[in-house]
């Protein structure tokens, strides 16, 4: 990060950088859970089903370039080992059920992850409010899109 933009961040940015690498991983699991959906879904409206999820997969597999482009301007590298996600992420993987056509059971795994990223985009803005005006700007843009892909799957259920 350039000298400014590091006078300018009133916070640990090692610890920054830590929490920014746990909202990546957990944008990779979620990308890879679902688009494993989209593309194995089965079962009436399955192509329908099929597009929910392949958007909300495009979604957080640009949630996670744009928090790895704030990592690398942060002077950071987000996780490089792919086997390495998990580990480094604040949930586990979201496990799409055994059964394909399971919509209610898909739809709770979708539920489950979103809750999750709401809930780690909260907390890193609240930290970063008033003492790092771009990661906050980044982080408010997308948790008020994880908000919008709870809603669309809660939605799904009524």
């Amino acid at each position: 990060m350039g000298k400014q933009g590091t006078k300018v961040a009133d916070l640990n940015v090692k610890e920054l950088l830590n929490d920014l690498n746990k909202v990546y991983a957990d944008e990779w699991l979620a990308h890879y859970s679902y688009w494993f959906m989209a593309h194995s879904v089965t079962g009436p409206g399955y192509e329908d089903m099929g597009e929910f999820f392949e958007k909300l997969a495009k979604d957080e597999a640009e949630h996670a370039g744009e928090i790895a482009d704030r990592m690398i301007e942060l002077g950071g590298m987000p996780v490089v080992n792919m086997m390495e996600l998990e580990k480094n992420a604040n949930a586990p993987y979201p496990k799409p059920p055994k059964g394909t056509s399971d919509y209610k059971k898909m739809i709770q795994v979708v539920l489950d992850a979103e809750a999750g990223a709401i809930d780690a985009y909260n907390k890193l803005a609240a930290k970063t409010m008033g003492k790092d005006h771009v990661t906050y700007q980044l982080v408010c843009h997308i948790l008020a899109e994880e908000v919008v892909h709870e809603e669309m799957f809660e939605d799904l259920l009524d």
